[in-house]
């Protein structure tokens, strides 16, 4: 093949290049990100102000918020392509101001508006990204051909990247930012442009980069495309106030929506569920009063008996989709708090 990526000389690549491997064998526990009081500024204005979150490892964090509060920023500070004014960043276990080369190695990052060498096939532009991440033959052309095969790109090869569709393309970028195998990887606006099909593609191609390994964080602003696939949600309000927040059940404890029904009304039903300190947002229906609910099956099961042994005639206790934008909304209302973590 004359792939002119492979046609660079090996002096142009740095002579300590390591291999670039994914880390399963380090601690689970361990974050996979950490930003502590990251400070950011444009000239004439601050944009991120003394903002912290912890990212946990094999997770899908949708990063979302209003348009222009700093998302985009925030994803280039964590890529090493901007310079903090102060506080501290890492990633994979590196400090992203101190050492931002080696930050480019551990991690993969696709802007919003990304670029292709359109007369390239669609192996060349791999090749030529993992080279130019460090990584020499034969390794470059065994992770080519990974990528291609995860990516699904297979019957794409000799393609140009001009003549693929829009979802192509994506698929294609998303293989370029992969390629090196970072162990975090970085989307702002993924699904910007693309057909429902190809949303939905790309959703299952997210959920398949976890499962191999990787932690991602995707940006968007639309709840709908991010509901699919996140397993986290940070909440990015204004230049100071930041909300990580877990969405889906990985442990005993997670938020979660319950319908409770009974056999016939009984007007101190919402009073009594008030009283239990895992219940929040009641609503009341014509024959039944859905809420929030934080805690484990254990209290989840307590509450039950509590309402059975009061009287109460449960019929029914059945749990509900919960969906992005009740997290978000939760989220913004709870905003004010100075410093957030994750809440389980």
């Amino acid at each position: 093949m004359n792939d002119t990526a492979q046609q660079m000389p090996d002096e142009a690549l740095p002579a300590d290049a390591p291999a670039p491997l994914l880390t399963p064998d380090k601690a689970a526990h361990e974050p996979m990100v950490v930003v502590e009081n990251l400070v950011f500024e444009y000239p004439g204005k601050r944009v991120l102000d003394n903002i912290s979150f912890t990212l946990p490892r094999q997770s899908i964090t949708a990063l979302t918020g209003a348009n222009g509060v700093g998302k985009t920023t925030l994803m280039r500070c964590l890529a090493a392509l901007h310079t903090p004014f102060s506080g501290r960043l890492r990633v994979a276990g590196v400090d992203v101001v101190a050492a931002p080369r080696l930050c480019h190695r551990r991690i993969g990052y696709l802007a919003d508006f990304f670029g292709l060498y359109d007369d390239l096939t669609v192996y060349q532009c791999l090749s030529h990204a993992a080279r130019a991440h460090g990584v020499r033959e034969p390794q470059a052309a065994q992770l080519c051909e990974g990528a291609i095969h995860r990516l699904g790109l297979q019957n794409h090869c000799n393609a140009r990247a001009g003549q693929l569709s829009r979802g192509m393309r994506q698929r294609l970028a998303i293989g370029q930012a992969i390629v090196h195998e970072p162990e975090v990887l970085l989307l702002d606006e993924p699904a910007s442009g693309l057909d429902p099909e190809a949303r939905r593609n790309l959703s299952q191609l997210l959920l398949e980069l976890r499962d191999y390994g990787m932690t991602l964080l995707v940006s968007s602003h639309i709840l709908a495309e991010l509901e699919e696939y996140s397993t986290h949600l940070l909440i990015l309000r204004d230049s100071r106030h930041i909300h990580l927040q877990q969405i889906t059940e990985n442990d005993d404890h997670y938020e979660r929506r319950l319908r409770l029904s009974l056999a016939e009304p009984r007007p101190d039903l919402a009073e009594r569920l008030a009283q239990d300190r895992h219940v929040e947002g009641l609503e009341s229906h014509e024959d039944a009063v859905t809420f929030l609910f934080h805690g484990g099956r254990a209290e989840q099961h307590a509450l039950l008996r509590d309402l059975l042994e009061n009287g109460f005639p449960v019929c029914c206790l059945s749990e509900e989709k919960l969906h992005l934008s009740d997290a978000y909304m939760r989220g913004i209302r709870n905003a004010d708090a100075p410093r957030w973590s994750v809440e389980e």
